[in-house]
């Protein structure tokens, strides 16, 4: 019988008991399971390190499954052939709706016991992080800090109302912007993320979604070794509204103040700002770069 280690992480959104419960039953079903619920990153890496040939299932969202792959990739076990399993229990779970996990817990057991490795993409940064959905320096950073106030109450409605009160106290950043090298430029409307414009916000997503459903990044494929990077220059109270308009519909790639161009190399660099790497906020960031790595790792997803 399969073993799985089953990692909970007690300090997550929405992992309740009920979720857990239905999850375990149908893993059990058909697997050897160890349930591992660890509240910080020692004791995930101490649970990785000692999981033996058992399987890694992360029950939570984008900032659990953050936490393992790091946790398996410092301890040299993050490969394609050993794919890992998610039961979507998070407050956002965008990088599960990417790859079209179902929500439902024993329906995503079920994925995990009869699902197939996809190979995955996995972008590393400059200070030995890593992303596994989407990065976003800026407004997008304070709107996730924001949120945090609301979780237990909202949910991922948090997300809107955290990004309405960030965009509503900031006027952005004189940042620069680099993908592969190059300046990042709006061709049509001629203004560049060069250090003399102000940036409302800077995405580099391998994920299509972020705060439990935007599209920031609708066109992004989380196998292809690309990420798409989107800048955004909206910094009036006017256009920021508007673009958080556009951003929930999917439009924002159509206005002039924003730039969405794709590579697998990004960088920031000018004052301090905050950023968000799959809900894990760092603040006080004066620059940064992205590189993706294609294939460095691989989910369970349906047949």
């Amino acid at each position: 019988m399969q073993g799985l280690l089953v990692v909970v992480n007690r300090a997550a959104g929405t992992t309740d008991d009920d979720s857990v419960a239905a999850a375990l039953k149908a893993l059990r079903a058909g697997a050897d399971v160890r349930v591992a619920a660890t509240a910080g990153a020692d004791e995930l890496m101490e649970a990785v390190a000692t999981r033996g040939d058992r399987r890694v299932v992360v029950v939570g969202g984008d900032g659990s499954v953050h936490a393992a792959v790091r946790a398996l990739d410092r301890v040299g076990a993050l490969a394609t052939e050993e794919p890992v399993g998610i039961i979507p229990r998070g407050t956002g779970n965008d990088l599960a709706g990417t790859l079209g996990l179902p929500p439902d817990p024993a329906e995503a057991a079920a994925v995990v016991l009869t699902g197939v490795g996809r190979p995955v993409d996995l972008v590393r940064d400059d200070a030995g992080g890593v992303v596994v959905n989407a990065v976003h320096v800026g407004v997008g950073a304070l709107a996730g800090a924001e949120a945090v106030r609301f979780k237990d109450r909202l949910g991922a409605a948090a997300f809107p109302l955290g990004a309405a009160i960030a965009g509503a106290t900031t006027s952005g950043w004189p940042l620069r912007v680099e993908v592969d090298g190059r300046v990042a430029v709006h061709e049509a409307e001629g203004w560049a993320a060069d250090g003399s414009t102000d940036v409302l916000m800077v995405a580099v997503c391998t994920g299509r979604t972020i705060g439990g459903g935007a599209p920031l990044a609708p066109d992004a494929r989380v196998d292809d070794g690309l990420a798409d990077v989107v800048v955004c220059a909206a910094t009036g109270p006017v256009a920021r509204a508007a673009f958080a308009t556009a951003l929930l519909a999917g439009r924002h790639g159509e206005r002039d103040d924003v730039v969405v161009t794709r590579g697998r190399e990004v960088s920031f660099s000018g004052p301090p700002v905050d950023l968000n790497a799959d809900g894990e906020l760092q603040e006080g960031v004066a620059s940064r770069t992205w590189r993706v790595q294609r294939h460095a790792w691989s989910v369970l997803v349906p047949r």
